[in-house]
């Protein structure tokens, strides 16, 4: 918590972490978290969620989702990922789930190196997850999210293996693309999926 601490001493009082999940796949949506969490409050376990395993970050989501003082949620679309690029998509999705809190923060933590179209004062982290406390938990809150969404999508969607992958460039993800077509929650835009979209009718 030494960057949320360091936050604090400069007078600000509600410090949130913002992190997301799902840039690289080639389907789905992005999605972003961002987490208020009390301070002082310590919760062992918790770091980057892709050092976790799935078990285990859907246990710490029950524990932050009880203890935390705000949670938002944002997500880019993939229509929203092919219209503006995935990073822009991103900054979407994070200033969505800022916006999404309640309270709002007074100082904002996100994960990387680019920065979110926000009024509230910001600091961006390389390698946050791995740095700060609130956005290590973002991530797990950002990534549980996604993947249960990705769950759904496997029943809307069947075929493509959506809940095993995650919507992940997987060798049988590609082939499913291969043999069905991209669906309708593929981003179109992405190499292994573009090279499947139907050409228009002349």
């Amino acid at each position: 918590m030494a960057l949320e601490q360091h936050a604090c001493s400069r007078g600000f009082a509600l410090v949130a972490g913002v992190d997301e999940a799902g840039r690289g796949p080639l389907a789905g949506p992005v999605v972003a978290a961002a987490v208020i969490l009390p301070e002082g409050l310590r919760i062992p376990g918790v770091d980057d969620s892709k050092k976790l395993s799935p078990e285990t970050r859907e246990r710490l989501f029950d524990v932050i989702q009880s203890q935390a003082l705000a949670i938002g949620v944002g997500m880019g679309s993939p229509e929203l990922i092919d219209r503006i690029n995935i990073l822009q998509a991103t900054r979407h999705a994070m200033l969505e789930a800022v916006s999404a809190l309640s309270p709002l923060p007074d100082f904002i933590l996100i994960d990387g190196i680019t920065p979110i179209d926000s009024v509230i004062p910001q600091q961006t982290v390389k390698k946050g997850d791995s740095l700060s406390l609130s956005i290590a938990a973002a991530s797990i809150i950002a990534k549980v999210t996604r993947d249960r969404l990705m769950r759904e999508l496997d029943a809307v969607h069947p075929g493509y293996g959506f809940a095993g992958h995650k919507g992940y460039g997987s060798a049988a993800h590609l082939a499913a693309i291969r043999r069905l077509g991209p669906s309708p929650v593929h981003r179109l835009s992405f190499g292994g999926v573009k090279e499947h979209v139907p050409c228009p009718s002349s």
